[in-house]
């Protein structure tokens, strides 16, 4: 699939898949910043996209963010429509501040297609084994 991309800051890198078959591109951070411990902060990346419609951009954690400094991606979908530029919102829910240097992979894009949902109003949803189970419903093991 092509995605057009323009630079909005000129020396902003690229998204980029790190190894054949991955899914997602990581992006890069585009500023030297200390997360604090509950802090959330935009990180602006630098470029727009133009893809085609049927589809969406969305922002997912690197593994290692979470993993090693408990910092997370908040949101993060782009429409097909949408021309300006990307960002990454992270928080930090460690206990102490998460370095992040200008460089960094700071969080994964993935290009997904998008069904449009249809909606029928109705009085009664068909049966199903699972019900109305919630939380927990299938066991605790």
């Amino acid at each position: 699939m092509k995605i057009k991309i323009k630079k909005i800051k000129p020396d902003c890198p690229i998204p980029s898949y790190a190894h054949p078959g991955d899914v997602g591109l990581d992006l890069y951070s585009m500023e030297d910043y200390a997360l604090q411990p509950g802090e959330r902060k935009i990180f602006w990346v630098g470029f727009g996209l133009e893809f085609s419609d049927g589809y969406a951009a969305i922002i997912k954690d690197k593994g290692s963010l979470p993993n090693y400094g408990g910092v997370h991606t908040m949101g993060g979908v782009f429409d097909a429509g949408y021309r300006g530029e990307y960002n990454v919102n992270l928080i930090n829910l460690g206990d102490a501040p998460y370095q992040i240097t200008t460089g960094d992979k700071i969080a994964q894009l993935l290009i997904i297609p998008i069904v449009r949902a249809d909606f029928e109003e109705v009085d009664e949803l068909t049966a199903s084994v699972r019900g109305e189970g919630r939380f927990g419903s299938t066991g605790k093991k």
